[in-house]
């Protein structure tokens, strides 16, 4: 089960976290790591002529880069399944988008977002006393990537 977060055009066009500030309280303190999966209801208008995907509109990425930056940790709650996770890194990531073949990221881009944000999160974690690795290795996984787990043992906390 997940929690769907409305975001409307003016949230958008005003680069206006309240509503998921709002919707989700916790992220600000270590409880978000129990919060449910979230997906999102983008409400931006666009004619029926306009071919564009939501991750090529610019006021809508430069929201998603705001959240980004505010809630490092957002990747994370995102309802993997239902594709959220590929739609938000598309929102950051260059990529593009081909009607026979679907979204194509660029493969140096989107290496580097996944290796930041498995260095955030791990550094997250290991704030907020969570042991394992698996729900990192399994972002990865979700945007295809394999993680040795030596990697994980190089961004440990006792290395740091």
């Amino acid at each position: 089960m997940s929690r769907t977060l409305v975001l409307s055009a003016d949230a958008i066009a005003q680069l206006d976290l309240s509503p998921v500030a709002q919707a989700l309280p916790e992220l600000t303190t270590a409880d978000w790591l129990g919060l449910e999966q979230v997906t999102f209801d983008i409400q931006w208008p666009r004619s029926d002529d306009d071919p564009r995907e939501l991750a090529e509109i610019p006021e809508v990425r430069l929201w998603f880069i705001r959240l980004d930056a505010t809630y490092p940790q957002f990747p994370l709650l995102l309802d993997w399944q239902s594709g959220e996770l590929a739609r938000y890194a598309a929102m950051l990531v260059p990529h593009q988008f081909s009607r026979n073949e679907g979204l194509q990221f660029n493969p140096e881009a989107l290496a580097i977002w996944v290796n930041h944000k498995l260095f955030s999160f791990a550094h997250q974690f290991a704030a907020a006393d969570v042991v394992g690795t698996s729900r990192l290795k399994n972002f990865a996984q979700v945007l295809g990537f394999e993680i040795d787990p030596a990697f994980f043992e190089l961004i440990s906390p006792s290395r740091q």
